[in-house]
């Protein structure tokens, strides 16, 4: 079996290349020993966040890790490119929300996965599942990939297996085996955007969602680290959501506090007016009964017991110093970072293959002649947003485009 192209992995990086090398005039073939677009199908909690809709400056704003790197992947495949190759090309309707995020109108990541799978058909990618074991060398260049018990020769290999991230979808660090088998330098992987582990007990809110709060990390000197408004989910070791998992990237040492804002919209002044207000209009009442208006319902025995004050005290008998500890808690509730979560349960891997053995402007190794890189692979990490996804769309077309024409 031959073919122009050989793309390992057919994760959103690995289909895109295909698509892209196929594009090009190439005979592509792509192993893949799971379902196509696993992981992809479960991004975005399901609805797949599959690109920020802002321009290539404010896209390597939000990749910390080797930005300068993709610099001419994002100029030759920008977010626009994928917002167009996915609306005008795939026919998948797509909407913008809070933070430029870009969702498919169907709120459902199939949508994504069935139209790349589809493009893939109508070009006549073969989609061949088996495990990739190792890719051969001769003469400096790869000519093969060996799996499934048998070679497939080519002309040039995609190698775009992702990271270590959920495991479960594939990607469980074979390519970076392969990779350093080859020469490679594997920069190590650790988590990113990934839960928070707190020292403090959250199990008792595990599961509450909260909408609309500002989370604030901070460093042991008190520095601000990182603030945003948004999403945040207690767990029963801590802390995840939306904002946890940015705040994340920015925990670099021990000693981290996390402050939430559960009434940003309300300066101090203003909350306590709305308190008082609520209490003037049940004097009588518990102060736990009152609080419902204000939060939810498993969320008062925390702030209570964070506030010092018992929840059975009748609200005509609430002080102005407790009242004062209450606004406290409300707009600041202090959590200490004890560890991140497992790398298996991160949204992406930071680290991978050296940016510094790969050819910028084709993602072609140094290395080895005829072997390119896509995705998550490659040691380049973004905060969430859709970046990420960015990042795996703009090196893929640089690496399909590249090896089609090799």
């Amino acid at each position: 079996m031959r073919a122009d192209v050989i793309v390992i992995g057919a994760g959103a990086a690995g289909m895109m290349s295909a698509i892209t090398a196929a594009d090009n005039g190439a005979q592509v073939i792509c192993l893949e020993r799971g379902r196509p677009g696993r992981k992809l199908g479960i991004t975005g909690k399901g609805r797949c966040n599959l690109t920020n809709n802002s321009d290539n400056e404010n896209i390597l704003r939000n990749i910390p890790t080797n930005s300068r790197f993709l610099y001419g992947a994002l100029a030759g495949f920008s977010a626009y490119d994928t917002m167009e190759f996915f609306e005008k090309r795939l026919g998948v309707p797509l909407k913008t929300e809070r933070g430029n995020r870009v969702f498919p109108v169907s709120d459902k990541a199939a949508d994504i996965v069935n139209a790349l799978k589809a493009e893939l058909d109508r070009l006549g990618v073969k989609l061949i599942q088996c495990r990739a074991e190792r890719i051969e060398v001769k003469d400096g260049a790869a000519v093969s990939v060996f799996g499934g018990g048998e070679g497939c020769g080519a002309k040039s290999v995609i190698l775009a297996t992702g990271g270590m991230s959920y495991p479960a979808t594939g990607s469980d660090g074979d390519g970076y085996k392969m990779a350093a088998r080859l020469g490679h330098t594997i920069i190590t992987p650790k988590a990113m955007l990934v839960p928070v582990e707190t020292i403090e007990d959250c199990s008792p809110l595990s599961g509450l969602t909260l909408k609309n709060v500002r989370l604030t990390l901070f460093s042991p000197s008190g520095k601000t680290l990182f603030s945003e408004q948004g999403e945040l989910l207690f767990t029963h070791f801590g802390v995840s959501g939306p904002l946890v998992l940015s705040a994340s990237a920015f925990i670099r040492e021990d000693g981290c506090k996390f402050s939430i804002d559960l009434k940003p919209a309300l300066d101090e002044k203003t909350l306590d007016n709305r308190i008082l207000r609520d209490f003037s209009e049940e004097p009588n009442r518990q102060i736990s009964n009152v609080l419902r208006k204000l939060l939810p319902q498993a969320m008062i025995p925390q702030v209570l017991i964070r506030a010092g004050l018992d929840g059975k005290e009748k609200v005509n008998s609430v002080t102005k110093d407790m009242r004062r500890a209450l606004l406290t808690v409300l707009k600041g509730l202090s959590l200490t970072v004890k560890a991140l979560r497992p790398i298996e349960e991160a949204v992406i891997t930071d680290g991978g293959v050296s940016v510094k053995e790969i050819n910028p402007s084709t993602m072609e190794s140094k290395l080895i002649k005829g072997l390119y890189f896509a995705g998550e692979i490659i040691d380049c990490a973004a905060y969430t947003g859709g970046y990420n996804l960015q990042i795996a769309f703009s090196t893929a077309y640089a690496a399909g485009k590249a090896a089609a024409h090799m």
